[in-house]
């Protein structure tokens, strides 16, 4: 059983930071609601000049720690948006989605009706157990006391709506109630020392 992320009081110091979430920017694979779990997927036009404008919402903000998925789509938006110098981190990335890469919900469904990757079954990839262990690691390297200032993450869908349910001591299968699309913006932080999450999803798409 996954604990809580972390009990809810917390120090004055840890409580001011915040933890910055950004989703890649649209490709192809996203376009089309294709799970893109390990596969390399790189943005599409559209996704470089929404990874741009994050870069114009995140201008002037300072970050004690800047974190981005090895994935091309990670790495490319970071870059895109101003933080070239992103430091990898493996527990970034996107969630495994086993037998199931690159098949939409509902072509999974065909053969597995009631199938959700919140519930299972995960045939070759990881449990929603496995990212929460993940992601907790993640959140416990963002308020080390070592780090004075805010976070900023750069990577994928499932994997930040599990780190912001465990932000908020919730299990992993609670990210299934917080829709996040591509080249959004959110920010994980605090009611006095009670964690929350300040925004969510926030669209990033360049002016029409």
């Amino acid at each position: 059983m996954i604990e809580s992320a972390g009990a809810t009081g917390s120090t004055p110091q840890a409580t001011e930071r915040q933890i910055y979430l950004v989703r890649h920017g649209e490709t192809e694979w996203s376009r089309l609601g294709r799970h893109t779990g390990r596969t390399n997927i790189h943005l599409t036009d559209a996704g470089r000049d929404q990874a741009r404008t994050l870069g114009q919402r995140l201008d002037g903000r300072r970050f004690a720690l800047v974190l981005t998925s090895p994935l091309s789509r990670a790495t490319e938006t970071a870059a895109l948006a101003g933080h070239p110098n992103a430091e990898i981190d493996l527990d970034l990335r996107e969630w495994d989605y086993g037998d199931f890469e690159g098949r939409t919900t509902a072509a999974i469904r065909t053969e597995l009706p009631a199938w959700s990757i919140w519930a299972g079954p995960w045939r070759g990839g990881e449990t929603a157990h496995d990212v929460a262990v993940r992601v907790d690691r993640l959140l416990a390297r963002c308020l080390d006391p070592a780090i004075e200032g805010d976070a900023l993450l750069f990577a994928h869908g499932h994997l930040l709506r599990v780190l912001a349910a465990r932000w908020i001591e919730l299990p992993p299968s609670a990210g299934g109630r917080l829709a996040l699309g591509t080249a959004t913006l959110s920010v994980l932080g605090w009611d006095r020392a009670t964690r929350c999450i300040e925004s969510w999803n926030l669209a990033c798409d360049p002016p029409g």
